[in-house]
C-alpha cells in the first residue's frame, strides 16, 4: 500500500495538513519561563508541518528542571502561548503544547522562588543539569510527593490543558517519556513507594492514567496525545524486567479513554537501546489508535514504515531546527541544512529563528 505523507489526513476531528508532524524539542527560549514573540516566530517558520508539538511546558512552577523552558500555569504564560498559537495557525498548521514536569531531574536554581522538587520517591538522578545562575550542578535528591501532592500535579496537568485551550491550542501531548515525572511514577527504579501509588506497573501505571482521565475531562481525549518511551534511557532510566508487558498493558489502558494518539519514540539513533518492534506492535494493537512513530526517520523510511502500517504519522525532530521548510524540502528532494548543536539551548534568534529557507 502507498501512503502520500503530504497528503491530509484526519486526527480526531481535527484536518491535519500532511502527516508530517515536527517532534517536541527543549530550545531553552522563554526568558522568565514565558513565551515570547521569537518564540512565535519560530513555530510560525515550522507552521508547514501537519502537527507541530511544542518543546515541554510544565503545568505547574516546581515542573520547571531546566533553564528558561516555559509554563502554561500563569496569565501571562497563556498570553505568550497564543503569540505561537496564531503564528502557527495563520500558516494553516496545527500545535499542541507537551506538558512535562520534569520531576526529579533539575535543580533549585532553576525553579521559581518556594519550589520544591518533588518526586514519586526520593530517588537522586544520576549526572548534572545546567543552571543559568551557577553553572553545571549534580542532581539533588527531590523530596517524595505526598497524596495532597499527587492530587495537586494531577489537577496542574488539567488546568494546563484549559489553559492550552484557552490559548488558541489545539491540544496537548503528555509527556510520558525521557525520565521525567510520568515515567518515574512507572519505572520500578524511580517508582518505591508502598501505598497505592506505587508496586506492580498497574499501580504505578495508576499516576499516568489518572493524569490521563484529568486532561481528558478537561479538554476531551480527542485532544489529548501521550508520549512514551519504552526501554529509554534518558535521564537515568533503564529498561527492566518486564517493560514489553508493562507498557503494553499502558498502551491499552490509554487507549481505552479514546486519546487521539500514542507517539512512540526510540532513540536508538541517538544511542540508546533499541525498541524492539515486537514491542511497537504490541503497543499499537493494545492502542488501537493513531500511532506517531519517532526516532531518527528520513523520508524513505518514514514512507516505508507507514506504508507498512506500522504507524500513521512521523516525528522529525532536528531536521526541523535547520531547515523551517523541511516539508517542502522533503517534498521536493532538496538538501538539507545541518543545525548547530552548540546554539540548541542558548537564548537568543542565532541557531534558532535564523535558518533560512531554501532559495533564500
Amino acid at each position: 500500500m502507498t501512503v502520500d505523507l503530504f497528503a491530509p489526513f484526519m486526527l480526531g476531528d481535527i484536518t491535519l495538513q500532511n502527516r508530517i508532524v515536527m517532534a517536541p524539542m527543549t530550545r531553552s527560549r522563554a526568558i522568565g519561563n514565558v513565551p515570547n514573540e521569537l518564540m512565535a516566530t519560530y513555530y510560525g517558520q515550522r507552521a508547514t508541518a501537519g502537527l507541530t508539538i511544542t518543546e515541554g511546558t510544565t503545568p505547574a512552577p516546581e515542573g520547571l528542571g531546566y533553564a528558561r523552558i516555559p509554563g502554561i500555569y500563569s496569565e501571562a504564560q497563556v498570553a505568550g502561548w497564543k503569540l505561537v498559537a496564531d503564528a502557527v495557525h495563520a500558516k494553516g498548521g496545527r500545535i499542541f503544547v507537551q506538558l512535562m514536569h520534569t520531576g526529579r531531574v533539575g535543580h533549585p536554581a532553576n525553579l521559581p522562588e518556594g519550589a520544591e522538587m518533588l518526586a514519586p520517591s526520593a530517588v537522586t538522578a544520576a549526572g548534572e543539569m545546567w543552571t543559568d545562575a551557577q553553572g553545571m550542578q549534580p542532581h539533588p535528591t527531590p523530596r517524595g510527593m505526598t497524596e495532597t501532592e499527587i492530587t495537586g500535579v494531577i489537577e496542574a496537568f488539567a488546568q494546563g490543558a484549559r489553559h492550552a485551550r484557552a490559548a488558541g491550542l489545539d491540544g496537548i501531548e503528555l509527556h510520558g517519556a525521557n525520565g521525567y515525572l510520568l515515567e518515574q511514577f512507572f519505572h520500578p527504579a524511580t517508582n518505591l513507594r508502598a501505598d497505592a501509588w506505587g508496586g506492580d506497573y498497574q499501580a504505578r501505571g495508576r499516576f499516568i492514567l489518572e493524569v490521563a482521565k484529568a486532561c481528558a475531562a478537561a479538554i476531551g481525549a480527542g485532544r489529548l496525545g501521550i508520549r512514551l518511551s519504552p526501554f529509554g534511557v534518558f535521564n537515568d532510566m533503564a529498561p527492566y524486567e518486564g517493560v514489553d508487558e508493562a507498557y503494553t498493558w499502558l498502551a491499552g489502558e490509554l487507549g481505552a479513554l479514546g486519546l487521539a494518539y500514542l507517539h512512540v519514540v526510540d532513540h536508538s539513533a541517538m544511542g540508546a537501546p533499541a525498541v524492539p518492534q515486537s514491542t511497537k506492535d504490541s503497543m499499537r494493537r493494545a492502542f488501537k489508535g493513531t500511532v506517531i512513530l519517532s526516532g531518527g526517520y528520513d523520508l524513505p523510511r518514514a514512507q516505508a514504515d507507514v506504508a507498512a502500517g506500522k504507524g500513521e504519522l512521523v516525528a522529525f525532530g532536528r531536521p526541523f531546527i535547520a531547515n523551517p521548510d523541511l516539508v517542502s524540502r522533503l517534498q521536493k528532494g532538496l538538501p538539507l541544512q545541518e543545525p548547530d548543536a552548540a546554539l540548541f539551548y542558548t537564548p537568543g534568534p542565532a541557531g534558532y529563528s535564523d535558518y533560512a529557507e531554501a532559495g533564500r
